[in-house]
């Protein structure tokens, strides 16, 4: 009976590791820790004075509270949106933010954060 009960927790407990593991503990980040992500990457790439970093981080916290809204708009029908739809809403968020972004830094620092960072930036899938 022992035998039984132990061999039952252990199948028990290996299943709630296996789906723990498959994202059971997903969370989606703070506007405040993705700003502080972006905060990093870009005071660390081009050494910016902290007026213009306070000044990025105002872009970025703007423009992450506004696709948040925008998300959970589209969200609220029920299913959920497909790619393109959410992608055509999303696009003047991201041409408000580039915008200030062309204000706030140089040529050759944005052109250097469109190739290299803001790519690096976006969420990446598992295979």
């Amino acid at each position: 009976m022992k035998i039984k009960f132990l061999s039952l927790m252990v199948c028990l407990f290996a299943g709630a590791m296996m789906a723990s593991a498959q994202g059971g503990n997903f969370r989606q980040r703070t506007v405040e820790e993705r700003v502080q992500t972006i905060h990093q990457k870009m005071d660390s790439t081009f050494k910016l004075e902290p007026a213009k970093l306070t000044k990025v981080d105002s872009a970025f916290a703007t423009y992450y509270r506004a696709s948040d809204k925008l998300r959970q708009e589209l969200m609220s029908g029920g299913d959920r949106p497909d790619r393109q739809v959410m992608m055509e809403k999303m696009a003047p968020l991201t041409d408000a933010r580039d915008a200030e972004l062309k204000g706030i830094l140089t040529e050759d620092q944005y052109k250097k954060w469109k190739d290299e960072l803001e790519p690096s930036m976006r969420p990446q899938r598992r295979q």
